[in-house]
């Protein structure tokens, strides 16, 4: 039974951190904290890194302070948390950083609709280089309107 709770926390965790960075997205970083999103829409540097590359610090740390609790207070559920925030991290720089803005040069020949879908959205989201009109939706529950042969 536990194993099956265990679960059940990673992946509510999971799922909660797609809401999560929609939400994020929208509100925070095309809100007050424009000004560490913007060089992602609009690079106004030469380097590699971003200001936006802050967000994932933060969700890092995040995930380290579940682990952090876990192992101090011995507190079970912190674990599945603290795996389901790195785990969605995980998918989120996958998807995001190296498939769809090709940072490292992985995963560039992958073309089925739902990769297809997931560039063509993102696209829509990037067509607006201000804080506003930008259309949100979470990384990889894409809606399906943008899946097309």
């Amino acid at each position: 039974m536990q194993t099956a709770l265990w679960i059940l926390v990673f992946i509510a965790t999971f799922l909660i951190m797609e809401f999560n960075a929609w939400f994020t997205h929208k509100y925070i970083m095309h809100g007050y904290l424009w000004t560490l999103h913007r060089d992602h829409h609009h690079k106004d540097h030469k380097s590699w890194f971003e200001r936006n590359d802050a967000f994932f610090i933060f969700y890092a740390v995040v995930s380290m302070s579940c682990w952090y609790f876990w192992s101090t207070y011995s507190l079970w559920y912190f674990l599945p948390i603290g795996i389901g925030i790195m785990a969605y991290g995980l998918a989120y720089f996958i998807v995001h950083d190296v498939f769809i803005h090709q940072r490292f040069k992985w995963l560039r020949n992958i073309d089925n609709a739902y990769a297809r879908g997931v560039r063509r959205a993102h696209k829509i989201h990037h067509k607006h280089l201000g804080k506003n009109k930008g259309e949100n939706f979470g990384m990889l529950i894409v809606p399906f309107k943008y899946f097309k042969n």
